[in-house]
């Protein structure tokens, strides 16, 4: 069978959906967890990207799961969560869409992980599901959803390790309003402005309700259509500032630089992120970068035939990962 092939339903990942009040505000959040025989000790904490809910890590169609991450990496032994960011999905709260920030949404996503993961290391979360004492979390990230996870590791600290998938610090350039162009240089005076920056983008963009439109970047020549149709699941409306702030050139690169935990890069040959292998050099801080370029792939990864070999890295590199946070704690120097 090749890679993205159809594969049956694993009924033996066991997943909760839950809602709760943090930091005054109500979270959607969805969490996958492996047969009750696993011993879990490390789970992924994962973000969408602009215009997706938290059901673009479960993407599924009838008889066919290949295309969830999160069932992916639940059968391997891990545990998986996703948050729908405040202003979407579930986590929809009715405030204004721009009073939503880059800061305000990492600052979230943190005080979620951390809630979530004091629940599960004490087995207080939900009845049956057993306490994790040793649990690490993994920051994972697609696109506008990776700024907001490396905004979260440099605020907070919370991950031993963070993914970002289909993001680079390059923004996008080339969708950069010419109004903008002035302001690139004095990074305090373009954060003054982003909100009328966003409300004009959105204006000249015709977004009307915030809804996006099907486009080639989500899904390109080779995304396979059992993945097209669970995408349009879980589409979104747009956050403004954080998507503006997500397109501007050198968007989050003093707060990249600054990261210095094990950092694994995944890029699609045909994503949005510019060449794949200037990407790292973003993350200096860090002295373990590990780079995956998809052949064949567009920004919306898990949409492709390379997805399957994706998912396998991931669970290698994040099984070494939480090794290495593991030794540093215990005093040991790690091993690869």
């Amino acid at each position: 069978m090749g890679e993205g092939q159809r594969q049956a339903v694993n009924s033996t990942v066991h997943q909760l959906d839950l809602r709760p009040e943090v930091d005054g505000q109500a979270l959607g959040l969805s969490l996958w967890l492996p047969p009750a025989s696993a011993q879990v000790d490390t789970l992924f904490f994962c973000l969408p990207g602009g215009h997706m809910t938290r059901g673009y890590f479960d993407l599924r169609a009838p008889d066919n799961d290949s295309h969830s991450f999160a069932r992916a990496m639940a059968a391997q032994g891990f545990a998986v969560a996703a948050m729908d960011h405040p202003g979407i999905g579930d986590s929809d709260d009715g405030r204004d869409v721009y009073a939503h920030t880059p800061e305000s949404l990492a600052d979230a996503a943190a005080a979620a992980c951390q809630w979530l993961c004091e629940g599960l290391r004490a087995g207080t979360l939900e009845q049956g599901v057993p306490a994790m004492p040793a649990l690490q979390s993994i920051g994972l990230g697609h696109s506008m959803g990776a700024m907001i996870t490396v905004l979260a590791q440099q605020r907070h600290g919370p991950h031993a390790a963070v993914a970002v998938l289909g993001f680079s610090t390059r923004g996008l350039p080339e969708y950069v309003p010419d109004a903008v162009q002035p302001l690139l240089a004095d990074r305090e005076a373009l954060k003054a402005q982003r909100v009328e920056l966003a409300r004009a983008m959105v204006a000249a963009m015709g977004e009307g309700n915030g809804r996006g439109g099907d486009n080639d970047i989500y899904g390109r020549d080779g995304a396979e259509a059992d993945g097209i149709r669970a995408l349009a699941g879980c589409r979104a409306r747009l956050l403004p500032v954080p998507a503006f702030c997500s397109m501007l050139p050198d968007n989050i690169g003093p707060e990249a630089a600054r990261i210095d935990v094990p950092i694994f890069i995944g890029l699609g040959s045909r994503d949005m992120a510019g060449p794949p292998h200037q990407v790292p050099a973003a993350f200096s801080g860090s002295g373990d970068l590990t780079l995956q370029v998809l052949p064949a792939t567009g920004h919306s990864h898990f949409l492709f035939p390379s997805r399957a070999g994706l998912f396998r890295r991931l669970a290698h590199w994040a099984a070494y990962a939480a090794a290495r946070e593991t030794s540093l704690q215990h005093g040991v120097e790690p091993t690869s």
